[in-house]
């Protein structure tokens, strides 16, 4: 029976305090498992991350680098490490250790039992914001409302893939990716790994809150068309408040003696059509923005420089 090959991606960007210690307990977890190999993606630093992971690749036959010729994006850097992952079994992690490499070995043993898809849920999550914990929370409840694909709760992009699962990941094209649905999308066994995430190791968060936002308005625009529906909807009701409003003048003009004084109630009037008419351009145009990344066609990333280890054994 051939030797399995574990592989782990790590997608990185100005990560040069804590690629060190990442390289070192990432090396020795996987020791312990077996045949692997550990893909860093550089996604554009311009801090030395790239200088330092040149440094660790010299001594480590298991290290496989990946430089893109700019900053692409957390979710296209992760994309373009499992094109390239090579493993019967490829596990995500993020470079700023908030989620534990000593979780893989669980991970690769439920793997081991049959599941094609497993993810680390976060239970805990030390040295976040009460903000940060509430806009996870709501986000993921409002994706969930929205979308037909069950997202679950506080999984993010920490977890293991089967290598048929991520060929199935890998077939779907989209450019405006939101790899966590993507993986609960395609189905196969899935499972859940409950872990207490850490705080950050060192440096800043990658994800402000115009980020955050972005990749929100990803998920929503890839896993639904609620909003498009709730436009629909806004419409019909902005079109029968104008009908009742239209009916209520005319009845007053034709059958009463009373008039309607003023602009105040044409001016709100307007005012409100005019809101309802650009917010659904505005959402509408969402969804027309994604078509038009779609059909240029552009590719996901592009790589400037890759390493590869000096020996094939891994």
């Amino acid at each position: 029976m051939p030797t399995e090959l574990l592989s782990v991606v790590v997608p990185v960007y100005n990560e040069v305090e804590s690629v060190g210690e990442l390289h070192r307990r990432l090396s020795s977890v996987m020791t312990g498992l077996g045949a692997h190999e550990l893909i860093v993606v550089d996604d554009g630093s311009s801090d030395g991350t790239w200088e330092a992971l040149l440094g660790l690749a010299k001594g480590d036959p298991h290290l496989r680098l990946i430089r893109l010729s700019r900053n692409f994006g957390h979710q296209l850097a992760l994309s373009a490490g499992l094109e390239a992952a090579r493993g019967d079994a490829v596990v995500s992690i993020d470079a700023d250790l908030q989620d534990p490499p000593e979780l893989i070995p669980e991970l690769v043993a439920r793997w081991r039992e049959g599941y094609d898809v497993v993810y680390a849920v976060r239970e805990r999550r030390e040295g976040e914001s009460r903000f940060k914990l509430a806009t996870a929370a709501i986000f993921y409840k409002g994706i969930n409302r929205l979308s037909a694909t069950a997202i679950p709760e506080q999984a993010g992009d920490f977890r293991l893939l089967s290598r048929r699962a991520l060929d199935a990941l890998l077939s779907m094209p989209e450019r405006s990716r939101f790899l966590r649905g993507m993986s609960t999308w395609i189905g196969f066994r899935q499972v859940g790994v409950p872990y207490t995430r850490d705080a950050r190791y060192a440096g800043q968060t990658k994800y402000p809150i115009r980020k955050m936002a972005r990749l929100a308005t990803d998920a929503v625009t890839s896993f639904s068309t609620a909003p498009i529906r709730m436009v629909f909807t806004l419409g019909l009701v902005a079109v029968a408040f104008c009908l009742v409003a239209l009916a209520w003048t005319l009845y007053l003009r034709l059958f009463t003696d009373r008039t309607i004084q003023g602009w105040t109630s044409v001016l709100v009037v307007v005012l409100f059509l005019g809101g309802v008419q650009l917010l659904s351009v505005g959402i509408i145009g969402q969804y027309v923005g994604r078509i038009f990344d779609e059909v240029k066609g552009r590719p996901l990333y592009l790589v400037v420089e890759t390493v590869e280890p000096e020996s094939s054994e891994q």
